[in-house]
């Protein structure tokens, strides 16, 4: 009988040992896993310019590879930027593959329901572009044409509210508008600021058509259960904000401060 209880009791010391273990391997998320591994990994579609792409060296730049450069810096750790899909760049959030989306992603209430998000870093809006050759004189006229966009992203309910009935789906806005350049489509909803960097560079023949659709508070993304590093990234970003770094940066890509609401 003494023989069983000490058996019992050195099992049972053990099963509580493991389940120590274990609870403690589990509080290693967010920032303290952050500072352990010494870096952060930040998702983004890297097709994306000027927020995110590669440039003619193969390259990660943009607006947003330097914010999160600069959010890296200050919570002292090493930035990893990791290029994926935008059509499951949630689904890799969620299942642990990078720390977080610093990609330009919208905060919408659909997306809060299983991501947490930063205070917004930019802010930004959904517009229709067309040829500059085009006939269309107002978004209403697009409702019968192709109208493309990249997947996964916000802009298919702006093409669903217009009521387009030809909705195209692209990998990324580099795609959509050599389609709209060329003729393949009618239009492209993108955000506005992607759309007149494009325009502007010369390499394709687009114009903004009307207003923009909606405006979007854009910030970065993080697993629910790791709101430890939502919060120490909502700090720096706060500071970010207070001591001009986001317009800096905003300015070195875009000639705009597009931080302000």
């Amino acid at each position: 009988m003494r023989h069983f209880k000490m058996l019992y009791l050195a099992v049972f010391a053990l099963f509580i040992a493991v389940a120590i273990a274990g609870c403690s391997e589990q509080e290693k998320t967010g920032l303290e896993k952050v500072k352990e591994t010494g870096e952060v990994s930040f998702a983004m579609s890297g097709g994306y310019p000027p927020f995110n792409f590669y440039n003619k060296t193969n390259e990660l730049v943009g607006f947003d590879v330097d914010v999160a450069k600069e959010v890296a810096k200050r919570l002292g750790v090493k930035l990893k930027p990791v290029t994926t899909e935008w059509s499951g760049i949630i689904e890799g959030l969620r299942s642990g593959i990078y720390s977080g989306i610093l990609g330009s992603m919208a905060a919408t209430e659909q997306r809060k329901e299983v991501v947490d998000f930063s205070i917004p870093y930019y802010y930004s809006g959904a517009q229709m572009f067309v040829r500059a050759d085009g006939p269309f004189e107002s978004v209403q006229g697009l409702k019968d044409h192709a109208v493309g966009l990249v997947t996964g992203t916000t802009f298919e309910q702006d093409a669903k509210n217009l009521g387009v009935t030809d909705i195209r789906l692209y990998k990324d806005d580099t795609s959509t508008l050599t389609e709209l350049s060329n003729g393949v489509i009618a239009g492209v909803i993108t955000d506005r600021v992607v759309g007149v960097n494009a325009m502007n560079s010369g390499k394709f023949n687009i114009k903004p058509l009307g207003s923009p659709l909606r405006r979007e508070d854009i910030a970065v993304a993080f697993r629910k259960e790791d709101k430890t590093l939502t919060d120490e990234v909502n700090k720096i970003l706060t500071q970010m904000h207070e001591d001009g770094t986001l317009t800096a940066l905003s300015m070195k890509w875009l000639n705009v401060d597009i931080t302000k609401k």
